[in-house]
């Protein structure tokens, strides 16, 4: 027998209704130990999966009620994505990024290319190089994908720690910020021509074609948008109907993306947020965009990954898996970031800080396993070392971001 309608509006405001009360908690209890929330609000989805109201999550069965709030969860983690994303653009301070300048661009490059190119002979190490052929090339796009999954950079944890060292204005300190910007639109269009190359959606030049031609339509269109908005944002200061109708063109964008030219929705979201980012009321628009996110759509995305990931296949071959994709992880952008850092003339002890600075992993690195997922490029199971990941940096990063500044301070430190 089917459940009614009114069954399954019951069961979903419970569903949901569970999951924000303890995304939250864990959240917050997580953040007190100097762990991202992000990593809370996953565990939280981790342990949700043994209440019985959660256990069949994953498992879809359209028409249950299960299965119908199932549904609803992933529509919700959707708007997320999405709202992190489009937050994320708003964020940008692009005349910063127009000014950081060849360096900041190179060592974003290297920060994306060197992790991409280390996660992808790592993936094909475990899964074997056998069976990777012109004709049927699937494999070799997973590796890649698991590469890309470690291309994204968090730089909020590094400017956190640097701020509380009082070096936040310094020139490590906005290179590093500078970069991480430029690193996360390459790791997008990386994430896109990936996508796009390993769904058959065409060939690598009809990819880049389409890449391109979605970049040209949301510039000229943007450009549109942006003088409109503007004259609007000066007519009406502080108008609480700006981030409403802000919020209506990042969704619309997203759409757009995916639908006409097979560009993941999240870049067709962050680059909305590019968008609206140099308007004078952007940050007002970003505040009132991330109490939505904040308290409702996020907590449900991030506790989703959880509820997603399969720990029953986490056996000793995916255990020495994880510790690999960790261990890549931190080292490639040590080395892709610092190593170019030295060629562009800055010293060692400066080229250090800016390698660790770009190794802290978040919610970005757990958006692109997430469209893995959805196309699918990568199992649930693959959850689990990017969360290892996010946790491990994110511990890291501050304990040797500290160290390597007082050293580099110290008169009696070795050069």
């Amino acid at each position: 027998m089917e459940p009614t309608n009114t069954e399954i509006a019951l069961h979903i405001l419970l569903s949901v209704g569970i999951i924000v009360i303890s995304a939250k908690f864990l959240g917050t209890f997580f953040k007190k130990f100097g762990i991202p929330q992000v990593a809370g609000q996953i565990c939280a989805g981790l342990l949700l999966r043994f209440l019985p109201i959660f256990s069949n999550f994953g498992h879809e069965n359209p028409g249950s009620l299960y299965g119908e709030t199932n549904q609803f969860i992933n529509f919700m983690s959707e708007i997320g994505v999405v709202l992190i994303m489009f937050s994320a653009g708003l964020g940008t301070n692009l005349k910063s990024l127009i000014k950081s300048g060849i360096k900041s661009t190179a060592i974003a490059f290297f920060g994306v290319i060197t992790p991409l190119i280390l996660g992808t002979l790592m993936a094909l190490c475990f899964w074997g190089f056998n069976g990777i052929t012109l004709e049927d090339p699937s494999k070799f796009f997973k590796a890649m994908f698991i590469g890309t999954i470690l291309t994204a950079t968090s730089v909020s944890i590094s400017a956190a720690t640097l701020k509380e060292l009082g070096k936040i204005k310094t020139e490590i300190a906005q290179t590093i910020i500078s970069a991480a910007i430029i690193d996360d639109v390459i790791g997008i269009i990386a994430l896109t021509i990936v996508v796009g190359l390993s769904t058959g959606s065409g060939g690598i030049i009809e990819i880049f074609i389409k890449t391109i031609l979605f970049f040209v339509f949301a510039i000229l269109l943007g450009f549109l948008i942006y003088k409109f908005f503007k004259w609007y944002d000066n007519r009406h200061p502080h108008s609480r109907r700006m981030p409403i109708y802000a919020l209506g063109v990042a969704l619309i964008y997203a759409y757009i993306a995916e639908k006409f030219f097979g560009i993941a929705d999240i870049t067709g979201a962050y680059i909305a947020g590019v968008v609206f980012c140099n308007l004078s009321d952007a940050s007002y628009m970003e505040s009132k965009i991330d109490v939505n996110s904040y308290m409702f759509f996020s907590p449900i995305f991030f506790a989703s990954i959880g509820l997603k990931t399969d720990l029953s296949q986490l056996n000793l071959q995916m255990l020495w898996f994880a510790i690999a994709f960790v261990l890549v992880g931190c080292i490639s952008k040590l080395i892709g970031c610092a190593g170019i850092s030295k060629l562009m003339k800055f010293s060692w002890k400066e080229s250090y800080p800016i390698g660790l600075g770009m190794m802290v992993r978040g919610e970005v690195a757990l958006i692109v396993a997430q469209k893995g997922l959805s196309v699918g490029m990568v199992d649930s199971k693959y959850f689990t070392p990017v969360i290892l990941l996010i946790i491990v940096s994110s511990m890291l990063v501050p304990i040797l971001m500290k160290k390597a500044f007082k050293e580099k301070e110290s008169p009696t430190a070795i050069v």
